[in-house]
């Protein structure tokens, strides 16, 4: 019995998910091929694809993020914005050697600094 109510729940959100799609494929036809890596024209199609399958597989209590969600997701990748590029440079860590100089350098000169205030505080003299 439990394996054929969960058989039909897939079934069922397979084919609401080709739904969504459809859905999807449809607005984007108004996008143009200039606008495709313009987030604010974009946001919308996209976002509603992934609030129906969220949206569906919450109603269904299919689970989410499940691996036909994410075929869409990639599909939609794939076929709309693969030629976008981020405007934005990305910025990576440093190198391992130029990290641990960062990190060793300062370490280092507390001692020094605590050493010297100490050294200069011995001078005898009080301060006001």
């Amino acid at each position: 019995m439990f394996n054929w109510t969960a058989q039909l729940v897939e079934e069922t959100y397979t084919n609401i998910t080709q739904k969504c799609w459809e859905f999807f494929v449809d607005l984007m036809r108004n996008v143009t091929a200039a606008e495709l890596c313009e987030w604010k024209v974009i946001s919308r199609p996209y976002s509603l694809l992934q609030a129906c399958l969220e949206g569906w597989a919450d109603h269904l209590r299919y689970g989410y993020p499940n691996a036909l969600a994410e075929q869409y997701i990639f599909q939609s990748h794939h076929r709309y914005f693969h030629n976008c590029t981020q405007e934005h440079p990305v910025y990576f860590d440093p190198p391992e050697d130029v990290l641990l100089a960062m990190i060793i350098a300062p370490i280092c000169l507390i001692p020094f600094l605590v050493t010297l205030v100490i050294w200069r505080s011995k001078d005898g003299k009080a301060q006001p």
